[in-house]
C-alpha cells in the first residue's frame, strides 16, 4: 500500500520534533518539511526525529520566497542559486534524495531568461552529482515550468512534483499531470475554491484538505493512474485562512491532532480512489 505523507508546519505552532511524533502516532507514514538556512542543527533534528519515530522523510521543500531572482541579473541571483545548492547539499548529507523546487514566484512574472536556465542548470547538475532528484513544482507562471522542461526534459536529476491546488487556480485547471506525467515523482495534494475574486492572487491558493474545495478528486486519481504514478501520496495543507478569505473556518475547532487526523481520513479516502481505478 502506497505511503501517505503530510507536509509539516501547516499552521499550528509546535516544535518540529513534536509535530513528527504526533503525526507518527496518528498513523501518517511520512512527512516533508523545509530547510533552515540559519540552523543546521534544526535540519539534523528533522532527520533524527523522523528516524526515531519510524517516519519516512519524503522530501525537502527548497526555499521559494526569492526564486524569481534566479532569472534576473545581479548578485542576488547568484546568492539565491548558491542558497538552493547549499540546501540540497545539507539534506543530501542527511540521506534525503528528493527536493521540491519552485520555478518562479510572482503572479506578474512571465519572461524566462537564458540566465535563469544557466543558474537552474547548475542546481540540477549539483543534484545529479550528489545522486539526488530535484522535482520542479507547478506554480504561478506556468511558462517557467514549460521553459525549464523544454531544456532539461532529459536531465537525469530533473523531475516533476504536481501541486493539485496550483493546477486548479494558478494554472487554470490545465492538466499538468498528463502533460508532465512521464517525469512525475511526487505530489502536493490540496484543494481550493479556484479564483475567488476579480483577479487571481495568492489568496486563492488556500491549500484546503481534499474534498473541501472544487477539485474533482476522482478525475485526479484517474489522471495519476493514467500516467502510471506509483509513488507516495503527499499532502500539503494549511489550517489557516488566507487574508480576506474564510475558507478555513471549517477547521477552526481543530487542534493539531484533530487537523492531522482529519487530514489523514481524507488522505485515505483519496488513496482508495487511486487504488480502485
Amino acid at each position: 500500500m502506497r505511503k501517505l505523507c503530510l507536509g509539516l508546519g501547516f499552521g499550528k505552532d509546535m516544535p518540529i520534533e513534536e509535530q513528527i511524533e504526533r503525526c507518527a502516532k496518528l498513523g501518517w507514514d511520512g512527512v516533508f518539511t523545509g530547510w533552515s538556512e540559519d540552523n543546521p542543527d534544526w535540519n539534523k533534528l528533522v532527520r533524527k526525529s523522523c528516524d526515531d519515530n519510524g517516519m519516512y522523510l519524503q522530501s525537502i521543500h527548497l526555499p521559494f520566497h526569492h526564486v524569481d531572482r534566479l532569472w534576473e541579473e545581479g548578485e542576488k541571483g547568484i546568492v539565491e542559486m548558491e542558497t538552493q545548492i547549499r540546501a540540497i547539499r545539507e539534506f543530501a548529507d542527511l540521506g534525503v534524495d528528493l527536493f521540491i523546487l519552485h520555478t518562479i514566484i510572482g503572479m506578474e512574472k512571465d519572461s524566462p531568461t537564458e540566465l535563469g536556465l544557466e543558474r537552474y542548470a547548475k542546481i540540477f547538475d549539483e543534484a545529479e552529482k550528489l545522486g539526488v532528484t530535484v522535482a520542479l513544482e507547478n506554480t504561478e507562471g506556468e511558462v517557467y515550468l514549460d521553459y525549464l522542461f523544454k531544456h532539461f526534459d532529459n536531465h537525469k536529476a530533473v523531475k516533476f512534483c504536481v501541486d493539485t491546488g496550483h493546477e486548479q487556480c494558478y494554472n487554470f485547471g490545465h492538466d499538468l499531470i498528463t502533460k508532465w506525467g512521464h517525469k512525475l515523482v511526487g505530489t502536493h495534494l490540496n484543494d481550493n475554491m479556484g479564483m475567488t475574486g476579480e483577479k487571481l492572487t495568492w489568496h486563492d491558493d488556500s491549500h484546503l484538505m481534499p474534498f473541501d474545495g472544487i477539485i474533482n478528486w476522482e478525475a485526479t486519481a484517474q489522471r495519476l493512474n493514467n500516467v502510471g504514478y506509483k509513488g507516495p501520496l503527499t499532502f500539503e495543507l494549511t489550517c489557516n485562512n488566507k487574508p480576506n478569505r474564510n475558507t478555513h473556518d471549517i477547521y477552526n475547532h481543530l487542534d493539531f491532532d484533530g487537523f492531522a487526523a482529519l487530514a489523514l481520513e481524507k488522505a485515505k479516502k483519496f488513496r482508495e480512489l487511486v487504488d480502485k481505478k
